[in-house]
């Protein structure tokens, strides 16, 4: 069974990059034809998908975070990593990496625990 995990710093300040990296184990990044990604959750807009990188490298953004996003892998320690850059206080949430079946509809079968990340200086 695969299991996700995500790490990174829990502060983070303003206008400074985000990195997270989620670590999968029990399965391969590079499976076909699964895509890896990342969403965040907060009280006021609830689950938001952010992007994805597929099996084979490909990359999908969401349009509103496309500008400060980009999602890369570590094929050979079966991770991938989130950087979102120039933060503010409104990319405070709890985020989440997941196997994704499918884009655009997203089937996600696998989660992370979820890790909060707090912009504030």
């Amino acid at each position: 069974q695969v299991q996700l995990q995500e790490s990174g710093p829990g502060l983070v300040k303003p206008s400074q990059t985000l990195s997270l990296t989620c670590t999968v184990s029990g399965g391969s990044i590079t499976t076909n034809y699964y895509y890896w990604s990342w969403i965040r959750q907060t009280p006021e807009k609830g689950l938001q998908w952010m992007g994805s990188i597929s099996y084979d490298g490909a990359t999908y953004y969401s349009p509103s975070l496309k500008s400060r996003s980009s999602i890369s892998r570590d094929t050979s320690n079966n991770q991938f990593t989130l950087q979102l850059t120039s933060v503010t206080p409104e990319d405070t949430a709890v985020y989440y990496c997941a196997r994704d079946r499918g884009l655009p509809d997203h089937e996600y079968d696998s989660w992370g625990q979820g890790t909060q990340v707090t912009v504030s200086s």
